[in-house]
C-alpha cells in the first residue's frame, strides 16, 4: 500500500490507525525476541567449540551480538528509504535473521579447518579465531538490531509513540526470557542446537509472515514535515548517559554470572536461570517506564535518577553476594531432584539481580522519552539510542571480561560499577537548573556505597554450592580471580591442602585424590613400550603432570592449560607433591583451550591423559564429545595410550553411562580402573589405545623391581598402590563386557553437548557406590589383555576376586 500524507490538523491519525493493531506488533516483537534468545545460547555453544570455553568466547559473543546490534540500529535505519511501509521491511529483516541463523549453524563448524590451516596456540590465536567467530556472527545480529528501528517507523515520535516503543522493547525482552529457558531447559536438552536453530527459524518465518498479512491490512502514513532525527549537540548527555548504562549492564552480567556461579554451581542451568532473571528484570523496567514515561514532564531528570537509584541497587547486588547470600541457611545437596534446587536459584537470583535490572530495563525508555520529538523519524531516534547503548554494552563486556576482573578482580570491578552508575547520572543531571542539594546528596552517598562493597568470600570460590557445609572446616591460604576462572587454596582441618576452581576441590592432598592422580600417568606410562612424550590435558595442582617427571625414559612433558593463573599458584602450594613440574627443563605449558591444542598441533604424542574440570560445569562436555577423542585418537603415536578421568561422585548412573559409553565407541577395546575410597566407588581412569594391545604383566614387574623406576614406586607407594598386582587389581573392567550396562546411553557429541545437560541434572546425586557396585557386577577376568606365564595369571586372577 502506498504512504500517504496526513492533514496537520489531523492530530496523529497515524497513531489511530496503530492502535487497534498494537497487540499484534507487540506478540510479533515477543516472537522476534525469543528466536534471538535461542541464537545467542545455540551460538555461544558453537563458540565453545570453536574458540573455547574462556572468557574470550563470552567476551565475543557478548560483543558480537551488541556489535551486530549497534550497527543494524544505526545503519538499517538510515540506508532503507521510510517511503515503504516499514512492517514489509520488518519482515523481510526477520526472514533474512532466520536465513543467517541456517548459515551460522552450518558455516561455524567449517571454520575449524582455517584454524588447522593457520596453526596456533596461546592468546593471539585465540583472538584471531575469536574474531572470524564474530565476522561470522554480524550480519544476523546486524538484522536483530535493525528489527526495532525499521519498526519503529510505523509509530509517531510523540509521547504516547514513545511509550510504545518502550513497550516494544519490553516485549522483545519478555520474548527473549522464554528463548532463554525454552533453549537451555528443554531444546537443547532433549534435542540438539540444529533442532534449537530449526525453531528459531520457525518462528523467525512465522512472524514475518503474519507481519506482512499486518502490513496489508493498515495503512502507512508519513507525517507532514517529518524529518531525520538529529543528535543534536543538547542531547549528547542524554546518548553518554544510556551507553554508560548498557556498558554496567553488560559489565554486571559479566560479574554477577561468575559470582552466581560458583554459588549455584557453574551449570548450563545456572547460566540460563541468570540470564533469564537479567532479561526479566529489563523486560518489567521497560514496560513500567514506558506506561509512566508519558506522565514524565522531565523524562532527563527521570534518566539522571534512574542512574543514581542503579548506584544503590549494584551495591546491593555487591552486598547481597558478598556477605547475605553465600550464608543463607540452604544446603542444595538435600535433594536430589535439580528442580527443587532450580528453584531455590531461580528465588536467589531474582532477590540479588532484579533491582538493578529494573532500572536497566527503565532507562532505554526514559532516554527515548528524552530525545524524542514531534515529526521526527521514529526509527532513526530509536536506532541512535539502542545504538548508543550497544555500544556500551560492548565495551563493557570486554573491559569487564577480559580487563577489569583479572586486573583487579570483582569486588574493585563492582565499585567500578557504582561509580559508573553514579556518574552518568551526573551527567544528564548537571544543567543549570538543576537542584544542588539533591544531586549532591546522591553523589554522596553513591560515594559511601563505594566503600561497603566487601571481597567475595574465599570460601565461596573454594567451596561455592557446599559453603554452608564447608564453612569453618579449612583455612583459606589464598584466592585469587583470573580471566578464565577464580580460584582458592584451602587446608582442610585434617592438614590436607585442597586446590578449588571454581567452588570445587579440583585436587588435593587427600590420599584418594593422591592416588587418582598419580594413576592418572602410572596406567598410561607403566603399561607404554617406551613413553617418551606425554600431552597432560590441565594443569590442576600439577601432581598428574609432575608424576611423569619421575619416569627415566619420559623427554617431553605438554600441558595445555586454560586459566594462565593455576600453574604459578598450584606451584607455591604443591611443589613438593607435583616435583615442581612448572620448573621442569622438559616441561612446555601452552595457555589455550585443549581443544583447540589438540586439533592443531601436528605433534603426535606416546601417553595423553586428560583430567578436565567436572562434567556438569558449563562448557566442560567439549572435553568429552565423540570428536574430541577421536581427534585425541589421532595423535597418539604407534602403540599410544590416552587415559579420561569420569568422577562417579556428584554425577548419576545415567550421566557415567553417557561418559562411558562415548570414550568406548572412539576406543572399543578400552579399559576402567577404580580408585576406590573406604571401599566404595568414587572416581575412575579410562583406558584407552589407537590399537589392541596387551599389559605385559612381567615387565610391569620387572619395571617395580628397577632402580631407575624407585621415585616411581615411592610415589605410588604413598597413595596405597605397594606393588604390580595392587595397580592391576584397580582394573574394573573392559568395554566389551560393559556394553550391557552402558548400552541405550546417549553419545555426547559436539552437535548436542548433551553430557553437560545430563550431568547438571545429576550433580546432587549421592550414587557413586551404586554406580561403582553396578560397574563391577560386569567385571570378568580379560582373557588376552593381560600378558604373562600362567602363574602370574592365576595370581592375578585372585587378586581381581
Amino acid at each position: 500500500m502506498n504512504p500517504q500524507v496526513v492533514q496537520p490538523e489531523s492530530e496523529a491519525p497515524a497513531q489511530s490507525i496503530i492502535r487497534p493493531f498494537f497487540p499484534w506488533l507487540l506478540l510479533l516483537f515477543i516472537g522476534s525476541g525469543c528466536s534471538a534468545l535461542i541464537y545467542e545460547i545455540v551460538w555461544y555453544q558453537l563458540l565453545q567449540l570453536a574458540i573455547g570455553s574462556t572468557a574470550v568466547s563470552l567476551g565475543v559473543l557478548l560483543a558480537t551480538f551488541m556489535g551486530g546490534l549497534c550497527l543494524g540500529s544505526l545503519a538499517v535505519p538510515r540506508l532503507v528509504t521510510d517511503a515503504r511501509h516499514p512492517l514489509k521491511i520488518y519482515a523481510w529483516v526477520e526472514l533474512g535473521i532466520g536465513a543467517c541463523g541456517l548459515a551460522v549453524l552450518f558455516g561455524m563448524p567449517l571454520l575449524d579447518h582455517l584454524y588447522v590451516s593457520g596453526g596456533g596456540h596461546g592468546l593471539p590465536s585465540m583472538l584471531l579465531r575469536a574474531a572470524l567467530c564474530a565476522a561470522t556472527l554480524l550480519v544476523p545480529t546486524a538484522l536483530m538490531g535493525a528489527s526495532l528501528p525499521v519498526a519503529a517507523r510505523w509509530i509517531e515520535a510523540t509521547p504516547e509513540g514513545v511509550s510504545r516503543l518502550g513497550l516494544l522493547y519490553g516485549g522483545n525482552t519478555v520474548g527473549a526470557v522464554f528463548g532463554c529457558l525454552l533453549a537451555g531447559f528443554y531444546l537443547l536438552r532433549v534435542f540438539d542446537m540444529a533442532t534449537a536453530t530449526y525453531v528459531a527459524v520457525a518462528i523467525n518465518c512465522s512472524v514475518a509472515l503474519i507481519t506482512l498479512v499486518l502490513a496489508q491490512a493498515t495503512e502507512y502514513h508519513i507525517s507532514p514535515g517529518r524529518h531525520p532525527a538529529r543528535i543534536r549537540l543538547a542531547y549528547w548527555p542524554v546518548y553518554l548517559t544510556i551507553a554508560l548504562s548498557g556498558g554496567c549492564a553488560l559489565g554486571a552480567e559479566v560479574i554477577w554470572t561468575r559470582l552466581l556461579g560458583l554459588l549455584f554451581g557453574a551449570t548450563v542451568y545456572t547460566f540460563s536461570i541468570i540470564l533469564a532473571v537479567f532479561l526479566i528484570g529489563i523486560g518489567i523496567g521497560s514496560g513500567l517506564a514506558s506506561f509512566f514515561s508519558v506522565r514524565f514532564a522531565q523524562p532527563r531528570a527521570a534518566l539522571g535518577w534512574c542512574q543514581m537509584l542503579l548506584a544503590a541497587a549494584v551495591a546491593w547486588t555487591a552486598f547481597t553476594l558478598a556477605q547475605s547470600l553465600p550464608y543463607w541457611p540452604i544446603n542444595p545437596l538435600v535433594s536430589p531432584s535439580p528442580w527443587f534446587t532450580f528453584q531455590v536459584d531461580l528465588a536467589r537470583a531474582l532477590w540479588t539481580i532484579l533491582p538493578a535490572a529494573l532500572l536497566w530495563g527503565a532507562s532505554f525508555p526514559l532516554a527515548l522519552a528524552a530525545v524524542a520529538a514531534p515529526g521526527e523519524d521514529a526509527g532513526r531516534m530509536v536506532g541512535g539510542i539502542y545504538a548508543a547503548n550497544t555500544a556500551g554494552a560492548i565495551a563493557g563486556a570486554l573491559a569487564f571480561s577480559l580487563f577489569l576482573i583479572p586486573w583487579i578482580g570483582t569486588q574493585q570491578s563492582q565499585r567500578v560499577l557504582i561509580a559508573l552508575s553514579a556518574a552518568s547520572g551526573l551527567i544528564v543531571l548537571a544543567r543549570k537548573s538543576m537542584r544542588v542539594v539533591p544531586v549532591a546528596a546522591a553523589v554522596v552517598v553513591a560515594g559511601l556505597l563505594v566503600w561497603t562493597v566487601h571481597p567475595v568470600p574465599g570460601e565461596l570460590v573454594a567451596y561455592g554450592r557446599r559453603i554452608l557445609t564447608s564453612t569453618g572446616r579449612s583455612k583459606i591460604l589464598y584466592v585469587g580471580e583470573g580471566r578464565n576462572s577464580s580460584i582458592a587454596i584451602s587446608q582442610w582441618d585434617d592438614g590436607a591442602f585442597q586446590f578449588h576452581v571454581s567452588g570445587k576441590v579440583e585436587a588435593s592432598t587427600e590420599p584418594y585424590d593422591m592416588r587418582l592422580q598419580r594413576m592418572l600417568a602410572a596406567v598410561p606410562a607403566l603399561f607404554h613400550d617406551d613413553p617418551r612424550s606425554v600431552l597432560v590435558v590441565g594443569f590442576g595442582a600439577g601432581v598428574t603432570a609432575g608424576s611423569f617427571t619421575l619416569y627415566p625414559t619420559i623427554q617431553r612433558i605438554a600441558i595445555c592449560e586454560m586459566e594462565p593463573l593455576v600453574p604459578p599458584t598450584a606451584t607455591q602450594f604443591f611443589k613438593r607433591e607435583n616435583y615442581d613440574v612448572f620448573d621442569d627443563r622438559r616441561t612446555e605449558i601452552t595457555y589455550d583451550d585443549a581443544r583447540h591444542y589438540v586439533l592443531t598441533t601436528p605433534e603426535k604424542f606416546d601417553v595423553i591423559t586428560s583430567d578436565p574440570i567436572h562434567p556438569w560445569v558449563k562448557g566442560s562436555a567439549t572435553l568429552y564429545s565423540k570428536e574430541y577423542f577421536e581427534l585425541v585418537k589421532q595423535h597418539l603415536k604407534p602403540g599410544g595410550l590416552v587415559t579420561q578421568w569420569v568422577p562417579l561422585y556428584e554425577s548419576d548412573a545415567r550421566t557415567v553411562k553417557s561418559e562411558m559409553a562415548t570414550f568406548f565407541s572412539v576406543f572399543p577395546q578400552g579399559t576402567v580402573w577404580a580408585n576406590e575410597n573406604e571401599g566404595g566407588g568414587y572416581d575412575v581412569v579410562l583406558l584407552g589405545q589407537a590399537e589392541p594391545a596387551i599389559i605385559d604383566v612381567e615387565r610391569l614387574q620387572r619395571r617395580f623391581a628397577d632402580p631407575r623406576y624407585a621415585a616411581v614406586f615411592k610415589s605410588l607407594a604413598e597413595t596405597g598402590i605397594q606393588s604390580p598386582m595392587s595397580l592391576l587389581g584397580t582394573f574394573a573392567g573392559q568395554a566389551a563386557d560393559l556394553q550391557r550396562w552402558y548400552q541405550g546411553a546417549e553419545i555426547n557429541r559436539d552437535s548436542n553437548l548433551r553430557l553437560q545437560y545430563l550431568a547438571g541434572m545429576g550433580l546432587n546425586a549421592n550414587a557413586e557406590s551404586a554406580i561403582y557396585s553396578d560397574i563391577l557386577k560386569y567385571r570378568r577376568f580379560p582373557a588376552g589383555l593381560f600378558g604373562g606365564s600362567e602363574q602370574t595369571q592365576q595370581v592375578l586372577k585372585v587378586t581381581l576376586r
